[in-house]
């Protein structure tokens, strides 16, 4: 839309710009279009808009055959979109953004994030979009300029500190191009700027304990001018000693490290878990025949190595809500590594039987013992890794303690999300999940089972 065409409309439904709602539309259709060129949009992208407006950027993502999820807070200019816009492929929501549950993107296969974000919740909105894991693959933004100058700043300049850090850990910032005021109405009293995300490969950083690094980043700066030798002390007996392993100045300020210097900082504090690879290769399976019958026993190695038919437990927990815990398998795993995978899950061993087996993984992989109900029995396939397997059931009360030597992350996902997020994307899960999810599900969590 001209200026003259977004005075005009705005009069007809009756809306004067609210400041507090991040009310300024986009009448620039050249840098609308410049916007959705950056996004690369394809017919086979679902993109969630935030904060449409009055349709500047949903005219050409619609154009480029894109589905659209728009987001608009204010009902007037949501009524206006769906009149505006009468196509199968756009969805307008009339919620407040910082209220939309991420998760439910799952369902699609590639998910952008476009938006022109209210300049007061820009960091809670970002915030938000990125929590891992997340369905989306890119983000792009029209934000004030002072906030993208702090998500893309580099080490040792004003603009560096804790929320940069937080930004770039999952993700790779690039501060595209400042945008004039002039391009909005109505005028906003500062400049804005594009930023675009695009997630870190997972294994890009080395493996660390990320909720030991965010605690020590925000205690770095939460006193900019003081050295970090003074702020950390607590947690730090030798400074002198980490200073010289990380080789850098002792009187070092927290805006003075790089990311993987802080990265480094945490390990030299809690280094991270390293798995045994030549003790889990010797540990002892028994090898089944089709029937489940033991033939003998041989090494983890000697079974994955040659196919050979053995037996596994996957457990699925409950929280109150009713949402299952996922974990996100440890990068060590010798098969999927990084996949999603059930709330615990592990190999019989030679003298166990399958509830012992259970009863050990939970304990060993999440820190818990609660009762289990069996819930049904898999047969052996290619799909679970030639693995028999015993499902199991259960639910906590209180936290979980996952063992980071098994385990990369987790979290707790409702059940018709993981339904979603496994028929859109399997690519994403351990194959023996998929089949233990498929017959949980079709079970409708029948509470007939033995509990042990």
């Amino acid at each position: 839309m001209r200026l003259s065409d977004i005075r005009a409309t705005l009069q007809e439904i009756h809306v004067s710009p609210v400041k507090t709602l991040g009310q300024n539309f986009l009448h620039d259709q050249n840098f609308s279009r410049w916007i959705v060129d950056q996004a690369q949009i394809t017919s086979d992208d679902y993109v969630l808009e935030i904060g449409p407006g009055l349709g500047a950027l949903t005219k050409f993502l619609l154009e480029k055959g894109a589905r659209v999820l728009a987001i608009e807070k204010d009902a007037r200019l949501a009524n206006f979109l769906r009149e505006r816009f009468s196509r199968e492929r756009l969805e307008v929501l009339n919620i407040d953004a910082l209220k939309f549950d991420a998760r439910t993107l799952f369902s699609h296969q590639r998910v952008k994030l476009l938006g022109n974000l209210p300049y007061n919740i820009s960091s809670a909105l970002i915030l938000k979009f990125i929590e891992y894991p997340s369905p989306i693959s890119l983000w792009l933004f029209t934000l004030q300029k002072e906030m993208a100058m702090r998500l893309s700043a580099k080490p040792s300049t004003h603009d560096y500190g804790a929320l940069t850090l937080r930004i770039q850990l999952r993700h790779h910032v690039k501060y595209l191009r400042t945008v004039a005021a002039s391009v909005f109405f109505p005028r906003p009293d500062v400049d804005s700027a594009v930023l675009r995300l695009l997630p870190r490969d997972p294994q890009e950083l080395p493996p660390h304990d990320e909720e030991l690094l965010l605690k020590l980043i925000r205690v770095g700066f939460s006193q900019r001018r003081k050295q970090l030798k003074k702020l950390l002390r607590e947690r730090v007996d030798d400074w002198d000693a980490i200073s010289g392993h990380l080789n850098i100045d002792p009187k070092v300020r927290a805006e003075e490290l790089s990311l993987l210097q802080w990265i480094a900082l945490t390990n030299f504090i809690t280094p991270p878990p390293c798995p045994d690879t030549g003790l889990v290769n010797d540990e002892r399976f028994p090898v089944v025949d089709q029937n489940d019958k033991v033939l003998r026993a041989a090494s983890r190695s000697n079974v994955h190595g040659n196919n050979l038919r053995h037996r596994a437990v996957h457990i699925l927990i409950f929280n109150s809500a009713g949402e299952v815990y996922l974990q996100q398998r440890s990068r060590w795993k010798d098969r999927h590594p990084l996949k999603w995978d059930s709330s615990a899950a592990g190999h019989v061993g030679a003298t166990e039987s399958y509830d012992e087996t259970a009863r050990r993984e939970l304990e060993e992989e999440l820190g818990i013992s609660v009762r289990l109900e069996k819930i049904s029995k898999l047969p052996a396939s290619e799909r679970t890794d030639r693995e028999f397997v015993w499902l199991y059931r259960g639910e906590v009360g209180g936290n979980l303690s996952p063992n980071r030597a098994e385990i990369e992350t987790g979290a707790f996902f409702p059940e018709t999300i993981v339904d979603g997020w496994a028929a859109a994307r399997p690519e994403d899960f351990a194959p023996g999940f998929i089949e233990c999810w498929k017959v949980y599900r079709r079970k409708n969590c029948d509470n007939s089972g033995a509990l042990i």
